[in-house]
């Protein structure tokens, strides 16, 4: 068994794609915006980017702008801050060092969702 797809939760798929295409570079694989959803290639996985509507069950609207979890892999850490920031993205955790030895960074996407690029230690 493998891991194969992660979802997140926007409500504003639109500014959501523009993010996740545009800023963070990832290949658009299924555009589904009339259904409600956009299909990214993120590397041995796909990310799928889901939209929630406003009057959605609260069950639903809760998934929407909280910590996924996620972390993408990146090989200088510092580079990539820098560059995403210059872009304008939200980090709610600068580059710091991990006591297992890798470095973390978190961003918000524009739904207030939190993702992780992490440097993994060197061998």
């Amino acid at each position: 068994m493998q891991l194969h797809t992660a979802r997140i939760f926007v409500r504003d798929l639109a500014d959501a794609a523009r993010f996740y295409e545009e800023v963070l570079g990832l290949q658009l694989k299924a555009d589904g915006r009339e259904q409600g959803f956009c299909v990214f290639d993120a590397g041995p996985m796909s990310l799928v980017v889901e939209r929630v509507e406003d009057d959605a069950p609260e069950e639903d609207r809760v998934l929407v702008g909280r910590f996924t979890g996620l972390s993408f892999d990146v090989v200088d850490i510092q580079s990539k801050y820098k560059e995403l920031s210059s872009l304008g993205v939200d980090f709610s955790g600068l580059p710091e060092r991990q006591q297992w030895g890798g470095v973390l960074a978190t961003l918000r996407d524009p739904a207030g969702n939190e993702l992780q690029l992490v440097e993994q230690p060197r061998a």
